[in-house]
């Protein structure tokens, strides 16, 4: 599960969804947050829209069901958020959002199985090196 409110289109979420296109991993995004995205963008950063356009065909644009009782306590807007992570088995959601959900962070313990972290926290982790070596081998 991908989120990210993008503001270059090389930055650290374009890194992740370009290893997602290579196939290192399922990209996923749900319908809700690529509207609150696309609406993000408009409302500040108009011409990266074109590049969110994009990005999208390395994702799977994935919906939650209507609304219902929320494991974590969060806000309702973001709630389909988790939702959506949750109904597609999603093993991570990347969010920057820290204020909502900060406080469930790297605690799959209490998030469903779910690891919530930032984007650049993800890309530290062990997944990104094996995904470039893998990436490096086959230029070889």
């Amino acid at each position: 599960m991908c989120y990210s409110r993008r503001r270059t289109a090389d930055g650290k979420a374009a890194l992740l969804i370009d290893l997602a296109r290579r196939g290192h991993w399922n990209g996923m995004t749900s319908a809700f947050a690529l509207e609150e995205a696309r609406r993000n963008l408009e409302r500040k950063y108009p011409d990266r829209l074109e590049a969110l356009d994009r990005l999208l065909g390395a994702l799977s644009i994935v919906a939650a069901s209507g609304p219902g009782p929320c494991a974590l306590a969060l806000p309702e807007k973001d709630q389909p958020i988790f939702a959506a992570a949750l109904q597609s088995g999603a093993t991570h959601l990347l969010t920057g959002d820290m204020r909502h959900f900060g406080r469930f962070m790297n605690d799959p313990g209490r998030t469903e199985g779910i690891v919530i972290q930032p984007v650049a926290e993800f890309l530290d982790g062990p997944a990104v090196p094996i995904a470039l070596a893998n990436d490096a081998k086959s230029f070889d």
